[in-house]
């Protein structure tokens, strides 16, 4: 699991690479991850946007930003968690994700929240020891 805590939301993380959803041999891998929200604070929040990096096993990077995340903009109540499990395709065996979540709170004052950095490892990837 990954975790990363910022202005009092944490973030954790946890992928899953799916074997019945890839085909290595056509460089096909998926994978899942859950991301749990956690409002830490003392007043409501709102998540509204995303945006990722997903860098390949190449360091082609890819940059996806849009609105909300599956499709909503969940407010978080002090103490309250929101749970979501999304995926990831790549054309290589392994890469590495980050992010951030734009979050606005009950003044509407903007602020950004660290998506910690994790790990996409397949079973097919070269491990590599330094």
């Amino acid at each position: 699991m990954y975790r990363a805590i910022t202005q009092n939301i944490q973030i954790t993380v946890e992928p899953e690479y799916l074997a019945d959803r890839s085909r290595p041999e056509d460089n096909r891998y998926f994978w899942a991850y859950t991301i749990e929200s956690t409002n830490l604070g003392d007043h409501k929040v709102q998540l509204t946007h995303r945006h990722w990096r997903i860098t390949d096993a190449n360091g082609k990077l890819d940059q996806v930003r849009g609105e909300g995340v599956v499709g909503e903009q969940p407010h978080l109540e002090p103490g309250e968690t929101f749970r979501y499990t999304s995926g990831c395709p790549l054309t290589t065996p392994s890469g590495i994700m980050v992010g951030s979540y734009r979050m606005v709170d009950v003044d509407g004052r903007e602020f950004d929240v660290d998506i910690p950095a994790f790990s996409l490892d397949s079973p097919h990837a070269k491990r590599i020891l330094n």
